[in-house]
């Protein structure tokens, strides 16, 4: 059975909504950044360690993923088990884009590393806890606290395959599958969109967003080569430093990806994006509950990043009237501070110079 439809999208106009590339772009603390990024990558010895390294990272690599997987897609699970619950369509099938389920990040084209490598070391932690000031995982504190997000300012470091923390360390909140049941559903005026079945708390991780991983050129040659009126799901989420480098990290679900592709765009939105590290320095992006969300709700982000994150060089970044409105697309998300218009990064369909 369809899930009741929220009053707000009883109004929008029969217009399909369309998606254009957007930026999510996060500000870090200069030590912050830096602390990050002084994670050593594995260097591998021979020793018992070493081993023992080896035999986890194998474990962990052949572990059950899509694409591949023998599981086919259906009405009763668009995810073809792929991941720890089931989501249904609510909908016309028959009417839903092809494309290939994965749980995980993939390298695509021009993706200087491979997500699936593990190349972040795990912490030494023995303990059923990870203990903020002696796990290397946690510099910042506690991410998260009753499973609930502490701050989506701060970067944020997961235990991964190679620390000996077990599985029950919560400090791994983001790699055990979607936590609430969700479902893809029909939206009047936007084509497909995701709604919450169940009650979902503030602050709780909700899904990633996962496709391929490309290089800036890639991205641009895809954005390029795309009919104008056809939708968009490439991404480019933006790590601002304040020594002025960027972390870039451009994400396409189009033809590989997972039910983070189906989720649009609202001005005033109940999700926020996190880049979250787990094993690789390539990060998941991790979608949060920004609010307490209810049960039939439709589940949103703002695809520019504006609405929870300060946002610097907001030259390339445009959310509002301005710009050349020729490519633009009408937003319909009808909330009172809707911008008229569907966030785009300029840069991703400029020509390499």
């Amino acid at each position: 059975m369809c899930a009741a439809r929220p009053e707000i999208h009883e109004r929008l106009p029969s217009v399909r909504c369309r998606r254009r590339a957007a930026s999510i772009l996060v500000t870090f603390q200069a030590e912050d950044v830096c602390q990050l990024l002084s994670i050593d990558v594995i260097r591998l010895q021979e020793s018992a360690e070493t081993f023992r390294k080896c035999r986890l990272i194998t474990k962990w690599r052949q572990r059950p993923q899509t694409p591949g997987s023998a599981a086919v897609m259906e009405p009763r699970d668009v995810c073809a088990g792929a991941e720890a619950r089931p989501v249904p369509v609510c909908g016309v099938w028959g009417q839903l884009p092809a494309f290939q389920y994965t749980a995980d990040l993939v390298a695509g084209p021009g993706a200087e590393l491979d997500p699936s490598e593990v190349t972040i070391q795990g912490c030494e932690c023995r303990g059923p806890r990870c203990v903020p000031g002696e796990c290397a995982c946690l510099p910042h504190g506690d991410n998260y606290l009753h499973r609930r997000l502490r701050s989506a300012q701060k970067p944020v470091l997961e235990c991964n395959v190679l620390c000996r923390c077990g599985d029950s360390c919560a400090n791994r909140e983001t790699q055990q599958g979607l936590p609430f049941q969700l479902q893809l559903c029909q939206v009047p005026g936007k084509g497909w969109g995701v709604r919450a079945q169940e009650t979902i708390p503030s602050g709780r991780f909700v899904c990633e967003y996962a496709g391929e991983v490309l290089g800036p050129e890639e991205a641009r040659r895809r954005i390029r080569a795309q009919d104008p009126d056809a939708s968009n799901y490439i991404i480019a989420v933006r790590e601002h430093l304040h020594s002025g480098h960027v972390l870039e990290t451009v994400v396409d679900p189009t033809h590989i990806g997972n039910i983070g592709r189906f989720l649009n765009h609202s001005c005033q939105p109940n999700l926020v994006m996190v880049p979250v590290r787990t094993h690789s320095m390539v990060p998941r992006l991790a979608l949060f509950a920004a609010q307490d969300i209810r049960a039939g709700e439709e589940l949103c982000y703002d695809y520019s990043g504006v609405a929870f994150n300060f946002t610097p060089g907001g030259e390339t970044q445009s959310r509002g009237k301005e710009g050349d409105v020729r490519q633009r697309k009408r937003c319909l998300c009808g909330t009172a501070p809707c911008s008229g218009y569907l966030p785009f990064d300029v840069t991703l369909y400029r020509a390499e110079t």
